[in-house]
């Protein structure tokens, strides 16, 4: 099985288990909250911080209505209002990313947009996290796999010939450096829904490593993954 590096982490085999906190966009656009949740993550010795980048104008239509989740917490009335208040700037995340790596942790984000993977690449991020939603868009995975730097794809709702397709096209930008994440994508996931077999079925359909993004509430899931094989946990905290 091939393994990736990520900073000084090694991903696969018999390493240790690469966990990330996935503060996502949970900061509500505060930088002094992002702080908070880093130094939680710290607390919690996990091993990197995720976070997620985009400029809402260029991935959320105008009139994009609201999840039904989203409905339920919210006071606005379509998706971009809510998303650009958890939007932050380039400079925040230059700050962020010091104050991560300050703390001997591995700083990652999520792109959602072409120009957010060419600000973190700029940032010098060391890796890509890629969501679900883009796992079948290929320009997106192709523009991020000529940067050359590792790769973790998550696979929710995703059938497994279009895992195929995504892998190759990472494959022929000559970027073999990627692993792959089982995922439910609900909020929050029961632990009947989180098909944890599957994290064996993708590394022996692949031969990558394969983690858990976890988006249950408690711990059992994360702690089953890893028995069956999940070398990295993603958590949202």
């Amino acid at each position: 099985m091939n393994k990736i590096t990520i900073q000084k982490h090694k991903i696969g085999g018999n390493e240790p288990i690469f966990v990330i906190a996935e503060v996502g966009v949970n900061h509500n656009g505060d930088i002094k909250i992002a702080k908070k949740l880093i130094d939680a993550a710290k607390a919690a010795n996990v091993d990197c911080v995720k976070f997620q980048t985009f400029i809402t104008e260029e991935v959320i239509a105008e009139d994009a209505p609201l999840a039904q989740y989203q409905k339920i917490t919210s006071t606005v009335k379509t998706q971009r209002e809510l998303v650009k208040k958890l939007e932050l700037s380039i400079d925040s995340f230059k700050e962020l990313k010091q104050y991560v790596e300050s703390l001997d942790l591995v700083f990652l984000s999520t792109p959602f947009d072409f120009k957010s993977i060419d600000l973190l690449t700029e940032l010098g991020v060391s890796g890509f996290k890629i969501s679900s939603g883009d796992l079948t868009n290929k320009p997106f995975l192709e523009r991020i796999a000529q940067t050359g730097k590792p790769i973790i794809l998550s696979t929710g709702m995703a059938e497994i010939h279009e895992i195929h397709e995504s892998v190759e096209w990472l494959k022929k930008t000559g970027n073999s450096n990627y692993c792959l994440l089982q995922c439910t994508s609900s909020y929050p996931t029961q632990i009947s829904d989180c098909n944890l077999t599957t994290i064996p079925v993708l590394q022996k359909e692949f031969q990558v490593p394969v983690g858990f993004s976890d988006h249950t509430i408690d711990s059992v899931a994360a702690i089953v993954s890893i028995g069956l094989g999940a070398k990295i946990i993603e958590k949202h905290i």
